[in-house]
């Protein structure tokens, strides 16, 4: 392998340009960085870079693991790694090691310290720079002031197209963010889903100064379920009873008449026992032969109460164990969403050559989240809404 190799004096102007203005990220960084630097020194020039030891950084973030060697921890979390002792094998592993340590830094230390060290300077960058450095991807993007500060954090499909509809807009918090914004970090995430519970989480983590939506979201009415005297299942719309727990919430009243409107026509469910149409008699939709007649007995109620808890079933995840897997960031990878008896407990990815048969695994290489409401709500509604997703339960 060395024999035809260029030797050090014929690539040190070239690792110079590479490395100008990075960071330095390896594994055992003060080992690697050591070699450099010796290299550097016996040709009489002072190599420095700012550092980041993968290392170190999994004792931080990945407590608790047998190992902490490149080969023993990249398998532990599932990570493929070839050509195992070479340059490019153990380059690739840190890489892919190093973003599920980004993933895992909820704090966003990494990022935020580092923005720190690199930055020239105080002064904003010009926002088309700024542009120029993004992706049309799906994720997660945050906002930094000059003191390296979070001051907003959003999601998008397409993350430079968002980024630049605030760059150009005229309202008042646009004209803020242009004014105050002189970097733009990202985590690309893929799916959708992923994009929204980590905006959610990381908003109500570091509460920017102007995100106001999500710091605090107040849900003040549920859709709540009762037996009546003849033993079919009722859903009723009212405001959040802190003693009872409701089956999903919404935001405003409208918003609850539409999803039980749709979940009706979708489910051919009685808008009287709904708690839709008011009546004596039957309901409207019985009329028009869209309703089986459970509004007046005419219909079996546990033929009727089946399907209802069939087409509520994703609204509540009591008790239940499940993981949902969706696209990852490239297509080498999928994501995968925790829910465990009944709480959303975090997120992560693994590699689609990993097969995914050990819960186990998947829980090494979470992200822990909190489950709050929002959460709740947000993967309600993506369930309800998506097509094709898998969903792994154990």
């Amino acid at each position: 392998m060395l024999r035809n190799a260029p030797k050090f004096h014929e690539v040190a102007k070239r690792i110079l340009e590479i490395t100008e203005e990075t960071i330095f990220v390896a594994h055992n960084t003060s080992f690697d960085y050591r070699i450099l630097k010796t290299e550097y020194d016996r040709l009489g020039y002072n190599f420095k870079r700012n550092t980041l030891c993968t290392l170190e950084l999994s004792k931080k973030l990945i407590p608790d693991m047998d190992s902490y060697s490149l080969g023993k921890l990249t398998r532990q979390l599932g990570i493929p790694i070839t050509q195992r002792h070479r340059a490019s094998g153990d380059a690739l592993a840190t890489v892919k090691l190093f973003k599920l340590l980004l993933d895992k830094d909820l704090d966003k230390n990494i990022i935020i310290e580092n923005i720190k060290n690199t930055s020239k300077s105080n002064l904003p960058k010009n926002l088309n720079e700024i542009l120029d450095e993004l992706p049309n991807s799906t994720g997660v993007y945050y906002m930094h002031n000059k003191t390296s500060d979070i001051i907003y954090i959003g999601k998008s499909k397409n993350i430079k197209k968002r980024i630049n509809q605030h760059f150009t807009g005229k309202d008042n918090k646009s004209n803020k963010l242009q004014l105050n914004t002189i970097s733009v970090s990202y985590d690309e995430t893929g799916s959708e889903l992923i994009a929204l519970l980590k905006e959610n989480n990381q908003i109500k983590l570091h509460k920017p100064i102007y995100n106001r939506r999500l710091r605090k979201t107040v849900y003040p009415y549920g859709i709540y379920k009762h037996y009546d005297e003849n033993n079919y299942i009722n859903l009723k719309i009212s405001k959040i009873d802190l003693t009872k727990k409701p089956l999903t919430t919404f935001k405003n009243i409208n918003n609850a008449i539409a999803f039980l409107n749709k979940l009706i026509n979708e489910n051919n469910l009685c808008q009287k026992l709904c708690g839709i149409y008011k009546s004596k008699d039957s309901c409207f939709r019985y009329t028009i032969k869209e309703c089986s007649g459970a509004c007046i007995n005419l219909e079996k109620h546990e033929k009727y109460n089946e399907r209802l808890t069939k087409a509520i079933g994703y609204l509540n995840f009591e008790n239940q164990n499940f993981a949902i897997l969706d696209k990852g960031r490239n297509i080498g990878e999928n994501s995968f969403v925790l829910v465990e008896n009944g709480l959303f407990i975090g997120l992560g990815y693994f590699n689609l050559n990993f097969q995914v048969d050990n819960i186990d695994v998947l829980k090494k290489i979470l992200i822990k989240m909190d489950d709050n409401k929002d959460n709740q709500q947000i993967i309600q509604r993506f369930l309800k809404k998506s097509r094709g997703i898998k969903i792994l339960h154990y």
